[in-house]
């Protein structure tokens, strides 16, 4: 069970929960990538995307955790979504 997190929400216009979705969203950029962990509002269901990985080469990251962001492994975004670290990275406030 992930940590119960809290940000202002652009849906709802005030801070709420949110819950992790479980997804991932990776985006080529030229020979770079981006992953994020999809949050949804629990509210209303806006997203946020927390960073995990920015303008980093494809090469940089694990090749298993790199297919595990494309295939999106939940036990993988079960692990990021209790990371203190990963989340307070984010500016995630955490209840």
């Amino acid at each position: 069970m992930s940590c119960k997190i809290f940000h202002r929400c652009g849906g709802c216009g005030k801070k709420q929960e949110f819950v992790n979705s479980g997804r991932f969203r990776v985006n080529a950029n030229g020979n770079c990538v981006d992953v994020w962990l999809i949050y949804r509002c629990k509210k209303c269901k806006h997203s946020w995307n927390l960073t995990i990985y920015e303008r980093t080469k494809p090469g940089k990251i694990p090749h298993d955790l790199f297919e595990a962001f494309q295939a999106n492994d939940e036990d993988v975004a079960e692990e990021y979504g209790n990371n203190m670290d990963f989340l307070k990275r984010n500016k995630a406030e955490l209840n």
